[in-house]
This record gives structure tokens, sequence and C-alpha cells, in this order.
């Protein structure tokens, strides 16, 4: 059986893919910060799976947190075969209205993390031959949107090297770009959500299968969604400037209330 670690498990598009992995028979190494839901998590999948979970409480906005995740992804005794690095959250309000801790902890969360658990993941699977990442990302990547875009700008930059670095050797890296996805994610940030039009929801267990298709295909970057290919498509002919002023009052009406 192969081995499955995913980053912000216990919600939205981490339990999604957890459900998927579990459904398909992967072991999994289930992390978030919430000990107790974790444990409710581990013990449904295991039940409904027959599948071994483990639990694996770290918060990644903080150094001990990272590198609790990193031994466990460079345990050679019980090796990963599949990272998901999945834990994120947006901050409510402009640039300049969110303090600059709050804006590196962010940063710590989406970038720090993501650099340091992919790359313990991948030395191991690139000595094994074989293994997969998928670092999820976001639209907002590909639009001058904030400190939250930016960040998962740098995700997507990241992979898309490290993923051309590691070709032949048998290690898939995938950016995952959805758009707005049915989670916690919105209220966790404080973010209203009653104004943004129905065709632009994603359901997250459809995500997360098209995102498993498109990472089998070896692909390293995935918008997996035809509306939203439709969007950055168009996005990739707009004029910066006018992009920027759209984006600008599209964060005002869909973004935080």
């Amino acid at each position: 059986m192969t081995t499955a670690l995913i980053t912000g498990a216990t919600a939205g598009i981490g339990a999604a893919f957890a459900r998927r992995l579990a459904a398909d028979g992967h072991n999994l190494v289930l992390v978030a910060r919430n000990t107790e839901r974790l444990r409710e998590q581990a013990t449904e999948l295991h039940d409904l799976h027959g599948i071994e979970a483990e639990v694996l409480t770290a918060d990644l906005s903080e150094d001990d947190g990272i590198a609790s995740v990193e031994a466990r992804l460079t345990d050679r005794r019980q090796s990963v075969d599949l990272l998901i690095n999945n834990a994120g959250f947006g901050n409510k309000g402009r640039y300049l209205e969110v303090s600059t801790a709050d804006e590196l902890k962010m940063l710590k969360v989406h970038c720090e993390a993501v650099l340091r658990l992919t790359s313990a993941a991948a030395a191991g699977m690139k000595e094994r031959g074989r293994g997969g990442v998928v670092n999820v990302a976001s639209v907002a990547a590909f639009v001058p949107r904030g400190t939250y875009g930016a960040s998962k700008a740098w995700v997507v930059q990241f992979t898309q090297g490290a993923a051309k670095d590691l070709a032949g050797s048998g290690v898939r890296l995938m950016a995952l770009c959805p758009g707005f996805v049915r989670t916690e994610f919105h209220e966790r940030a404080g973010m209203g959500t009653g104004n943004i039009p129905g065709w632009m929801w994603l359901d997250a267990d459809k995500l997360v299968a098209a995102a498993l298709a498109d990472l089998a295909r070896g692909k390293s970057v995935s918008i997996p969604d035809a509306r939203y290919k439709t969007l950055m498509g168009l996005v990739k002919v707009a004029p910066r400037g006018l992009l920027g002023g759209v984006t600008s009052k599209t964060g005002r009406k869909y973004g935080p209330q």
C-alpha cells in the first residue's frame, strides 16, 4: 500500500483529498492543527475504507510544526509516496490593512512550508524513482491581486521549476489552481461569500478527481474546471493595467465583507 501525506487535511480540499485517496486504498498521514478533528477523521476513514490513517498535529506557521512534518517525510522506514501541500489561509483586508506579522505568517505557510516539505519529500522520492507532490495554489496566482495572490504565484513558479528539474526522475510535481471552492476557507478569514455568483463555485470532491487525473497525465499546472480555464485564458490576453483594475474591483466585490 502506498502512503499519502496531506496538510490542512481536516477541511475543504484537504479533506476531499483524504476521502478520495482513502477510497483508492492509500494509507494516510493527516496533518492539521486540531488534534481532535484529526483523530475523528482518521477513525472515520479507517472504518470506511480499511486503510491506516496516522495523525500528525502541526502548525505550519511555526518552525517546530514544519520540522515535525519534515521529519515524517524523511522517515525511511515509512516512506511517503504522495505529498499534498494543501494548508493555507487568507487574510481579511487589502495591503497595509493587514499587519506585517499576519502577512509573514501567511508567507511562512504558503511559501516556506511548501518549499521545505516539497524538498523533504522529493529527495526520498527521487532516490526511490517514484512519487508525486501536489502543491495547492489558486487561480489568484495569475492575476495581480494582493499578497495572497503573490504567495500563490510563488507556489506555481516554484512547482513548475522543480518539476522541470526533476523531469525523468519518476517524481511528478504539480501546482493545483482552483477557483472558488465550497470550504471553510472564506469563513475562517471572515470573508463574505453571499455575493459570489453560483457558477463560480466548485465542488471539492470533483476538483480533487480532476486534479489527480491531471497529476497522472504528468501536468505541472492544473486548473481543474473548464470555466476557470476559460477565465484564465482571457487573463493571458488582457492588458496588465486593465487587469489590475478589474481584479481590484473584483476583490472588493467578492472578497472580504
